[in-house]
């Protein structure tokens, strides 16, 4: 059996493939502990036989670093690096992210001045010995680290990708004090200051992501854990406690893993993808799979692991509507969450949300049950868009109507970021839409960004659980070299490509996996004298060469004939992935003409997805629902549905 686990911030979803049969289920997430959703879920399926049994693999996509990383909950930790170096972190790149903000507030300190130690083992930018690291060094470090207790370490030194004998010593005379995280095992490449916030990131996520996944994975034992990477590859529960910073966008991977999938198999390789769900919005540009960045983001701090590059914005389906002090009608980031959740969950929640807008507006029909179980509560939806609505003025529909004007625009603007403002027109790509609330605002984003065509995939409610069971164990491996590209031959690239693939095929090997590993190597080039690299595929020099310049010019709009340097080597190790067939639709008996009022729109018909047959077009205004999301087919629009039951929008 394979479980797929998706946590988020309202529902927590699972995918179940045993055989060939397929299965779904969605639970309210319990933010307090994760883990109580995860065995709740999973022994609502039926799954606790096999669990003890040790007959289900799962696969995770966790928040919990995501989570504890924006709430600022990470462990007490102390950063070590050398002497002369200890505010590194504090000063950053004095980069300004709000430039004309008179009163730009400070982002708070990573790393507190008294928790920072300079140290020794020092080296120059060759690799050569510019100050020792002495025994008494060490002694001094361990006397300090004592005195303050702390549950984590990060070291990091100067030109350690280059040797890390220095790191590994006070690493071996620290460990069995606290959690400790080197750098030259986090991101051992260039970059004093990125490489130094990936480490200590990992150090401080690292104690908080071990407590948790010790804790799920004895609790579902013997039944094996895997973890969701940023990547989009998979690593061990055991593996990934040591590396925590690997995990801050895990559950959106999966999303945009099942995205590039469904989209090669609909012949569609070119996608916007769009995953609204309760709490945020991720969304991404994907051109035959996601596109990898390494200059990523999480709250105030870059960082620099290799991840999807997905951009995310505080509006999902729970984001609560308020009125400023200007009187002014805002939405989110703050979410109503799982607990009370929006008001129309009938859990306690007063405050209005962008759910309760859509219920008000008859767009979610107070007959429906939310993720196939929860009835809706119309009446406290109604009364919680009246408390905004009065103040201005206006009715509660009118209240809701902008609601989702709001909300429309913050994820249209969102969705701009990754194409427009990049280079990419958004009419060359199919928008692809899935979470539990994406269905419902898909056809106002494909209007707002003039996008052509729409997917939304069957088990979209759940798709990110299943690009979980989608994705493979990889490794992401660096090296910095530092040559120039006129300088340098191919075979040296080839020689350090073997030297780099030894140490992840040994960690995938020992989790498992055969020896039939594919290699995708890249390189981190710039022209002479730039500060910032753009990564291409690596083939040889005169062909990256060739790459780099098109990619410069597409970007910055020139090309220049200057000499090229070859900063850093990357390289992707990963396994075969599974082979997952989606069954093809089973046409069910065709319904009883049932309609709903949706304001704006006037009487529309509500179909289930299965009692559509495949190839037949039906034209907007459409409600098609079924268990775990609804999408509203606006005038306009038609849907088809393929074989699989996704469903192609097209605008006529």
């Amino acid at each position: 059996m394979l479980l797929g686990v998706d946590t988020g911030g309202t529902f927590t979803d699972f995918f179940l493939i045993d055989g060939d049969t397929l299965r779904i289920h969605k639970v309210l997430s319990t933010p307090d502990d994760p883990s109580r959703a995860i065995l709740e879920g999973a022994f609502a399926m039926g799954l606790e036989a096999p669990l003890a049994a040790g007959d289900v693999q799962i696969v995770h996509g966790s928040t919990v670093a995501t989570n504890a990383t924006l709430e600022g909950k990470g462990a007490r930790t102390v950063y070590i690096c050398n002497r002369g170096f200890t505010d590194v972190l504090r000063i950053g790149r004095q980069a300004r992210s709000r430039l004309y903000d008179l009163h730009p507030q400070p982002h708070p300190d990573p790393v507190p001045a008294e928790l920072t130690l300079g140290t020794g083992g020092r080296l120059d930018h060759l690799g050569r010995v510019l100050e020792p690291l002495t025994e008494a060094d060490l002694d001094e470090l361990r006397r300090a680290v004592e005195d303050l207790r702390p549950e984590a370490i990060a070291i990091n030194l100067l030109y350690s990708y280059l040797d890390d004998r220095f790191e590994r010593r006070i690493e071996a005379a620290l460990e069995d004090l606290a959690f400790v995280s080197r750098s030259s095992f986090v991101l051992p490449e260039s970059k004093e200051y990125e490489r130094g916030i990936a480490t200590w990131l990992n150090a401080w996520l690292g104690p908080v992501v071990s407590r948790y996944l010790v804790k799920l994975t004895e609790a579902l034992a013997p039944s094996r854990v895997a973890v969701m990477q940023s990547s989009g590859g998979t690593i061990s529960a055991s593996q990934a406690s040591q590396r925590a910073v690997n995990l801050l966008v895990s559950g959106p991977a999966g999303g945009v893993a099942a995205a590039t999938r469904i989209g090669a198999d609909l012949g569609r390789r070119e996608l916007l993808s769009f995953d609204m769900g309760g709490t945020s919005t991720d969304v991404a540009l994907l051109r035959d799979g996601p596109t990898l960045t390494d200059e990523g983001s999480v709250g105030p701090y870059p960082v620099a692991i290799p991840m999807a590059d997905i951009h995310t914005i505080g509006a999902g389906g729970g984001s609560i509507a308020f009125l400023d002090a200007g009187g002014a009608l805002r939405v989110g980031p703050e979410s109503a969450g799982a607990d009370p959740g929006p008001a129309c969950y009938g859990r306690g929640g007063e405050q209005p949300t962008v759910t309760d807008a859509n219920v008000v507006l008859g767009r979610l029909p107070a007959n429906l049950l939310l993720a196939g179980s929860m009835p809706l509560d119309a009446p406290a939806a109604h009364r919680a868009l009246d408390s905004i609505a009065q103040p201005l003025d206006m009715t509660a529909e009118e209240a809701a109507r902008g609601v989702l004007q709001i909300t429309n625009e913050h994820m249209a603007q969102a969705l701009r970021v990754i194409s427009l403002e990049r280079g990419y027109d958004p009419r060359d790509f199919a928008l692809i839409s899935f979470g539990g609330a994406g269905g419902l605002h898909v056809c106002a984003l494909a209007d707002a960004l003039e996008i052509p065509d729409i997917i939304v995939p069957t088990y979209g409610g759940v798709l990110s659980a299943l690009g979980l069971l989608m994705a493979a164990p990889s490794r992401f491996l660096v090296r910095t070299l530092n040559l120039r590209m006129n300088e340098v031959e191919t075979q040296v690239v080839e020689n350090a490509i073997i030297d780099l693939a030894q140490g992840g095929l040994s960690e995938l090997i020992a989790e498992g996996v055969d020896a039939n590993v594919e290699q995708q190597a890249s390189v981190d080039l710039r022209y002479t004298g730039q500060s910032f690299t753009i990564n291409v595929p690596w083939y040889s020099i005169d062909r990256s060469l060739e790459e780099f310049h098109r990619q410069h010019e597409q970007r910055y709009g020139h090309a220049l004939a200057l000499p090229v340097e070859l900063v850093n080597l990357r390289l992707q190790l990963r396994a075969p992935a599974r082979t997952i067939a989606l069954p093809t639709l089973v046409v069910g008996a065709q319904g009883g003409g049932e309609k709903c009022e949706i304001v704006d729109i006037g009487e529309v018909e509500v179909r289930r997805r299965e009692e559509l047959r495949p190839g037949t077009t039906v034209p907007g205004p459409l409600l098609l629902i079924d268990s775990v999301s609804t999408t509203l087919v606006e005038p306009g629009w038609r849907v088809t549905l393929e074989q699989r039951g996704h469903a192609q929008l097209t605008r006529g």
